[in-house]
């Protein structure tokens, strides 16, 4: 039976790992992970979200997902704004949208390219 999500992985080229540790770490603030030894040789990083982990893995022929895309679940509105403003204060592209009753919410994207949404769901 399924429990639940353990990882979501997102690709990136050869000779990501300092920018994927840059964003995923230094601008979203979550942990990296040890990677087992055998998987380390293969590049990438993986980072720690919650319950759950991003593993930012290579691809050599790397293509950014545009549809595909994780959703990242923050405390509060404010926080969501918070991210909002800390990513665009470093050159991120941010993109508010309106459309899920109930939640505030943003896109971006990874240095890559890759989709990501930020969102909190709001209290009534």
């Amino acid at each position: 039976m399924i429990a639940g999500l353990d990882h979501v992985q997102l690709a990136a080229p050869p000779g990501c790992e300092e920018e994927a540790r840059r964003f995923f770490g230094g601008l979203l603030g979550l942990r990296e992970l040890e990677k087992p030894p055998a998987l380390a040789a293969r590049g990438g990083a993986w980072f720690a979200c919650g319950a759950h982990a991003v593993h930012v893995g290579v691809e050599n022929d790397f293509a950014p997902a545009w549809k595909a895309h994780p959703a990242f679940a923050l405390e509060s509105a404010a926080a969501v704004d918070a991210l909002a403003s800390r990513l665009a204060g470093a050159g991120t592209s941010v993109r508010f949208d309106e459309e899920l009753p109930g939640s505030r919410r943003f896109y971006a994207e990874d240095p890559w390219g890759n989709r990501l949404e930020f969102l909190a769901r709001l209290r009534a």
